[in-house]
């Protein structure tokens, strides 16, 4: 009988391979095996693969290359590099190409086995849904401009390589990096966020690392720290450039060693842990003005993923309100509320500055002063807007009120129609690439009378 699971290893060393295929066997992973980038292109369109490992060095040219080929069009396949000892720049860029993880040679058998354990778990995470709450742990919007977001994290939440988050305040950083652990092969790991900026300088070290009983005055039990309680998941450092100089060499050396010493301790306590990183702040201006250390600058940003603001994509204004207003009134108890059509405009043309988060504060407000279950205009109170921020504001929405009902559904038959084109018509699949509900999908068609 075959095995459940096949995997391509790429090297043109016999003595490399053999190995690698009697541990994999050992893991009821068959194999087949090329020596070239060439052998291994005829496998990848002959056969299924759940796995690829391939060396950096090849015959007829780099691994990088054969990654990056697997990521743009086997991107179901999780690809991890074989490295010589101790090179981390080609496991860096072998990770910026798309790589999942890497392992360097002399091969340890037991770092192996993990990497291809938790290579081979991301397929089914990716498509399981395996937890009630994931179809509320996503970014929503149809816009060109989210679509091609949610596909990115969807890519990087299969890597194990360190992402640096950096948006706007209020745009959804959290969100982000909890769907990249949500969707990725620790998700049934841990998720620890940590604000940087929130913690006490003095505090920070037996925050991060723990501490031993005794270690100083109050410690009366030993304390596990957030790297400790993130073990074996994800430990999100957001507003990472708010940490002071001398906490930066201390988190440097943590994900250099994979180790951590709690205050007080005599020995290091290995961890593994996927770090994520976020920050309103531009960091490489802060490395260049010496606010930030070069180094750990590098380790954290191996991958960077930006989150766009409200304002580059003002047609997902609608579906955001809809849907933080039916949480808020699902929430509180309330009756169902919505908008008035000036209102909806309203919002539309406002250029939030403090975007989602800012979104979320005005419907919260309107909703307590609005009488009864419709909100006006009026009830927004938005912010008078400057002369520079209004000449920010897009073409489309600075149309006038009467056009707004038309001009939004004519965008949004729009968008969905693309939806359902690249779905095939599959309408679970399409409200997955909208950032939708099946539910909401079938609402909207009817609304925008699209059924047929």
């Amino acid at each position: 009988m075959a095995a459940p699971y096949l995997a391509l290893i790429v090297d043109n060393e016999p003595d490399i391979c053999e190995l690698l295929e009697i541990t994999l066997k050992r893991m009821d992973i068959d194999t087949h095996i090329a020596a070239t980038i060439s052998e291994a292109t005829l496998l990848l369109n002959r056969n299924h693969y759940d796995l690829c490992l391939t060396e950096m060095r090849l015959p007829d040219g780099d691994g990088i290359d054969l990654v990056k080929l697997i990521h743009t069009q086997f991107t179901e396949i999780p690809t991890a590099v074989i490295t010589a000892h101790g090179n981390v720049a080609s496991a860096v860029q072998a990770l910026k190409a798309g790589a999942t993880d890497f392992v360097s040679k002399p091969i340890d058998m037991q770092q192996l086995a993990k990497l291809v354990k938790s290579s081979i778990k991301v397929k089914p995470a990716t498509h399981s849904g395996k937890r009630s709450n994931q179809a509320q742990l996503t970014l929503l919007g149809s816009s060109p401009l989210m679509v091609e977001t949610r596909k990115t994290i969807l890519k990087l939440s299969r890597s194990t390589a360190p992402v640096h988050i950096c948006g706007e305040s209020g745009s959804g950083k959290e969100l982000v990096a909890r769907m990249i652990h949500e969707q990725g092969p620790r998700a049934s790991g841990p998720f620890v966020p940590v604000n940087c900026g929130a913690i006490p300088e003095h505090l920070m070290e037996s925050e991060f690392f723990g501490y031993k009983k005794g270690s100083f005055t109050g410690a009366v039990s030993d304390k596990e720290g957030l790297f400790q309680v993130a073990q074996n998941g994800t430990l999100f450092l957001d507003e990472v450039a708010d940490l002071p100089m001398h906490m930066q060499v201390k988190l440097l050396r943590a994900i250099q060693e994979k180790a951590v010493r709690p205050v007080g301790g005599v020995k290091e306590i290995p961890i593994n842990v996927r770090i994520l990183s976020a920050t309103h702040k531009d960091l490489a201006t802060q490395v260049k003005e010496g606010r930030f250390r070069q180094d750990l600058f590098y380790r954290i940003n191996v991958i960077e993923l930006r989150v766009p603001s409200l304002r580059e994509h003002p047609s997902d204004v609608p579906v955001l309100a809809e849907s933080i207003l039916r949480r808020i009134t699902l929430e509180n108890s309330l009756p169902s509320t919505r908008l008035s059509e000036q209102a909806m405009y309203a919002l539309v043309k406002y250029p939030f500055p403090g975007n989602v988060r800012e979104l979320e504060n005005i419907l919260e407000r309107a909703i307590t002063l609005a009488e009864g279950y419709l909100i006006k205009e009026c009830d927004l109170i938005l912010p008078k807007l400057q002369a520079d921020e209004e000449t920010t504001t897009s073409a489309f929405t600075r149309r006038n009120p009467a056009d707004l009902s038309g001009q939004l559904k004519k965008l949004e038959r729009s968008e969905i129609q693309k939806a359902l084109a690249e779905a095939r018509y599959n309408k679970t699949a399409a409200a997955k690439l909208l950032g939708i509900s099946f539910r909401q999908l079938r609402y909207r068609l009817k609304k925008l009378e699209m059924e047929h």
